[in-house]
């Protein structure tokens, strides 16, 4: 089974009583166990208020996947750990992980769509897909996702790399940003390496993309050729912003993240395979 497989979404469940992954949410948090990984329902009998906000995700490697909101006071039992969605990213698989961002995201999504953005009338889900529907004015809300590029520019045998003012003391990253209403994602890109740090950029290329839950967003990825200028950094976006070679590269993100992904291919062409801190 590949991992594009092991995941099935689904809006309902086809049996009630079968056993089944728990995606439990508690704020920007998730419910994660001993050596990474999500519990079954079997492992929380008892756990958690006698009533809660939750949706059917799909199944995973077959067994059905639930995700559940509980509030702020909720104490994790015995052997698990609520874990902020960013450091889970570092303890769960790359699949598991998606599907704890699509559960963060889809009960976010149900909270606040709970009333007609139109005519304010209570919504009803609908059990042929994901959505919630006005009964009065029929106005339908899917799940919003927003993209957002992310680019690894190149120039010669240097690859740049920029770093926020909230990133890790000594971290750098590619450059990203959200794609605006009427743009097309070559578009995006061009116009945020434009405007963060000052270059230009053609043979803009699609690598791959991965969805990024914070808040929604779906990240895709590309290779760009640097066509001209100087690096002039936005300070209101970024703190700094170099070229570098593959064999002086600073702090670089996650295995699991794009970004990395992108870093490593750019490392791959130059006969390189960069090692995990």
């Amino acid at each position: 089974m590949t991992d594009a497989s092991r995941f099935v979404p689904a809006v309902a469940r086809d049996a009630d009583d079968a056993d089944a992954w728990w995606f439990v949410v508690r704020g920007d948090e998730l419910l994660v166990g001993d050596g990474g990984r999500v519990p079954l329902g079997s492992e929380l009998v008892g756990f958690g208020p006698a009533s809660v906000r939750w949706l059917h995700l799909g199944a995973l490697d077959g067994v059905p996947v639930e995700a559940m909101v509980v509030g702020a006071d909720v104490e994790p039992p015995e052997g698990f750990a609520f874990v902020g969605l960013r450091e889970a990213f570092g303890l769960l698989g790359e699949v598991e992980w998606n599907v704890a961002g699509r559960a963060v995201q889809l009960l976010e999504w149900d909270r606040t769509h709970r009333h007609c953005g139109a005519c304010g009338v209570e919504t009803e889900p609908l059990t042929e897909e994901r959505a919630r529907r006005c009964p009065a004015c029929e106005l339908t809300a899917f799940p919003r996702l927003s993209p957002a590029v992310i680019v690894a520019i190149e120039r010669g045998d240097e690859i740049l790399l920029a770093r926020g003012p909230r990133f890790a003391p000594g971290r750098y990253a590619l450059v990203a940003g959200f794609v605006e209403a009427g743009e097309s994602l070559e578009d995006a890109v061009a116009r945020e390496i434009r405007e963060e740090v000052g270059i230009e950029v053609d043979e803009i290329t699609y690598v791959a993309s991965q969805p990024w839950p914070f808040p929604h967003s779906l990240m895709v990825g590309f290779f760009a050729r640097h066509a001209g200028g100087e690096i002039r950094v936005d300070d209101d976006e970024i703190e700094d912003a170099r070229w570098f070679r593959v064999d002086a590269l600073p702090g670089i993100p996650q295995r699991l993240s794009i970004a990395r992904r992108l870093i490593d291919r750019y490392a791959a062409k130059h006969g390189v395979t960069l090692e995990d801190p």
